[in-house]
């Protein structure tokens, strides 16, 4: 399966806030380097995890709706 790819804005928004949140609830100094390592291992490690769980959420609930679609055939 292909990776996950993010523009250049995206990675730096989202290093920017890991940074913040290293800074606000564990008052710690992360650099770039580092803040961009941690996300390259969400990306690598976890994000399959919770984009699995989307898709299995959402093949659910298509297959909810087509079993509705029989309820408007005529009788």
């Amino acid at each position: 399966m292909k990776g996950f790819e993010l523009t250049k804005q995206q990675k730096e928004e989202m290093i920017e806030q890991i940074q913040h949140y290293f800074q606000t609830e564990r008052n710690e100094e992360l650099g770039n380097l580092a803040a961009m390592l941690l996300l390259e291992f969400f990306m690598e490690k976890l994000a399959p995890v919770f984009y699995n769980q989307g898709v299995e959420d959402s093949h659910t609930y298509l297959a909810e709706k087509l079993d509705d679609i029989f309820e408007i055939q005529k009788k």
